[in-house]
């Protein structure tokens, strides 16, 4: 009985969040908000309703399909963000008066003066 309470509190919690990051992705003004909105109050809102649905589903085989679609999540969508961040600032679709503190400019630089040669070690080639 307790575990379908907290079961259901979970699965709401999470759709609560997936619910914030949807408005996040449509609201936010810029690639980079609506990237940090689209990845991670989705994947906690996600974790949760599958926690809680593990918890509903006690001793279920279907449990180990839960583990292995939030690992999945957990693993890819930092990939995911990562790549659309830069590729966003690649394409420079970003406002730079949101950013703080610009850490690719002098990766950029560098990188157009010859200083790395994309294998990561510096000098060229």
């Amino acid at each position: 009985m307790i575990s379908d309470v907290i079961a259901g509190v979970l699965i709401l919690l999470g759709s609560a969040l997936a619910l914030t990051a949807a408005i996040g992705v449509v609201r936010f003004p810029d690639t980079l908000s609506r990237m940090h909105a689209a990845t991670k109050p989705q994947v906690l809102g996600l974790l949760l309703v599958l926690i809680g649905a593990a918890l509903r589903l006690r001793g279920h085989v279907d449990i180990g399909m839960l583990i292995l679609t939030g690992l999945f999540t957990i693993i890819t969508a930092p990939v995911i963000a990562n790549r659309v961040g830069q590729l966003a600032y690649r394409e420079q679709n970003i406002r730079d008066d949101l950013l703080t503190k610009d850490e690719m400019h002098d990766f950029a630089a560098e990188r157009e003066s010859g200083g790395h040669d994309g294998s990561g070690q510096p000098g060229g080639t």
